[in-house]
């Protein structure tokens, strides 16, 4: 699988390994969130949960410049409530504010499926039969990697050294990958987990 293919665009995709650290915003100040820099403390990406976009299930990701480049929603309805896994779309968003499916996520949600992987399906089809990436590890604790489907390490998410709090934490996205993406991963784990995007 050419891992170096863009999910939201190429304009996302490094050469070299990237280096982002995550600041959850407070809800009562900021509405929620987080924001994401690289080491250097520029603004990278912002993401944005139902504190401010007022809608439970709704994400966004924004660019440094505050321009939308992924929506990111929870799929209802009534064949999701009785399915055992939540379903989430990422859709990016062109300069007109028109939106493309890029990519499913799935996570287990009642006690059936709990242990079961988050996958995630990247649209169009890929070369890979059943996922395209897997979460695997604890986002709660801070200790987790995204990978393929052949089990190459696309992402890696760990604490800041030095500082205790789950409200900063780093992740290394590898070459190639679009770091779009992987933010937009980020913010739906954070949601699932109840944290900054969640209302």
């Amino acid at each position: 699988m050419d891992n170096s293919m863009p999910v939201v665009s190429k304009m996302y995709c490094s050469s070299t390994p990237a280096a982002l650290m995550i600041r959850r915003r407070p809800m009562v100040v900021n509405g929620g969130g987080f924001v994401v820099t690289d080491f250097s403390h520029t603004v990278v990406f912002i993401v944005d949960g139902c504190g401010i976009l007022g809608s439970k299930g709704e994400l966004m990701v924004k660019d440094s410049d505050g321009e939308q480049i992924l929506f990111i929603s929870r799929k209802g309805g009534i064949v999701q409530v009785l399915s055992t896994r939540n379903k989430w779309n990422g859709y990016s968003m062109d300069y007109q504010g028109k939106n493309k499916l890029v990519f499913s996520l799935t996570d287990p949600k009642s006690c059936i499926a709990k242990g079961a992987p988050v996958r995630i399906h990247i649209e169009p089809k890929r070369h890979c039969n059943n996922w395209d990436f897997e979460v695997c590890g604890s986002f709660a604790d801070r200790n987790c990697t995204i990978i393929d489907c052949t089990g190459k390490i696309v992402a890696q998410m760990g604490k800041k050294e030095l500082i205790e709090s789950n409200d900063f934490y780093h992740v290394t996205v590898q070459s190639g990958c679009d770091q779009a993406f992987i933010i937009g991963v980020m913010a739906v784990l954070d949601n699932i987990h109840g944290e900054s995007t969640r209302c």
